[in-house]
C-alpha cells in the first residue's frame, strides 16, 4: 500500500473523527439537554414572578439583612464585585476560590473575631455562629448553608419581620435539599430559594 492512499485514508480518519467529536456529539448533546434537563442545561436560573432572571440555584448571593436568612461569607462577595474598584482584593485570584488562610492566620481570625467580624456580627443579632456562618465554603460561591446555621436565624428574623418562628421552621423544612441519591453529602438549604419563599409569606 503505497504513502499516498495510508495518509489520504489517515486525513479521512480525523476529518470524520473530528466531525463526529467536534460537531456531532456536542449538539446531541446540547440537544439531549434542553430536552431531558432543561432547568440545568440553561444554568439553573431562578426567575421572579414577572420572569426576570434573580440569580441561580447554583451560585450564592449575598445576604446581610436582618430581615433575611444570611449566607455564609464569601472570599470573592459571591464574585459581585466590580474588578475596577477591589480595594480589597477579594477578586486578584479569580471569581471563584477559597482564601487557603491557615486557622492562625491573623487575617481569617479578624475577619472572624475582629471589631467588625462576622462572629461579633452573628452574637449581636442574636445568632449563635454555626461553622458555616463564620467559614467559607471551598468555592466562596456556595448557595447553601445548614438546616441547623438557617434555624439559629430564626429568632431574629420572626422579631424584624413580625411573624410566628414556627412558620419559619416551616419554611426551613420545606426548602431544605436531602443528600443526593439519599447517601452521598449532608443536606443543605439553598439561601436564594428560601429567602424569596419568606418574601412570599410576608407578601
Amino acid at each position: 500500500m503505497s504513502f499516498t492512499t495510508e495518509a489520504s485514508r489517515a486525513i479521512r480518519s480525523t476529518f470524520v473523527l473530528w466531525i463526529i467529536g467536534a460537531i456531532i456529539y456536542p449538539f446531541m448533546m446540547i440537544t439531549v439537554g434542553q430536552i431531558v434537563f432543561p432547568s440545568q442545561a440553561n444554568g439553573s436560573l431562578i426567575k421572579d414572578d414577572q420572569g426576570k432572571v434573580i440569580g441561580s440555584a447554583l451560585i450564592g448571593q449575598p445576604f446581610k439583612s436582618d430581615r433575611y436568612f444570611n449566607t455564609r461569607p464569601s472570599t470573592t462577595s459571591y464574585s459581585t464585585a466590580d474588578p475596577k474598584k477591589d480595594e480589597a482584593g477579594i477578586l486578584q485570584t479569580g471569581v471563584s476560590g477559597a482564601s487557603n488562610l491557615a486557622p492562625s492566620n491573623s487575617a481569617l481570625l479578624e475577619r472572624i473575631k475582629g471589631k467588625d467580624g462576622d462572629f461579633n456580627r452573628l452574637k449581636t443579632a442574636g445568632v449563635q455562629p454555626t461553622a458555616d456562618l463564620l467559614y467559607t465554603s471551598g468555592s466562596s460561591l456556595d448557595p447553601h448553608i445548614t438546616p441547623e446555621a438557617a434555624r439559629a436565624q430564626i429568632s431574629r428574623i420572626a422579631k424584624a419581620r413580625g411573624i410566628q418562628p414556627q412558620q419559619l421552621e416551616t419554611l426551613i423544612n420545606q426548602n431544605t435539599d436531602g443528600r443526593f441519591l439519599g447517601i452521598f453529602g449532608e443536606p443543605g438549604v439553598n439561601v436564594l430559594k428560601l429567602n424569596l419563599a419568606l418574601d412570599a409569606l410576608n407578601s
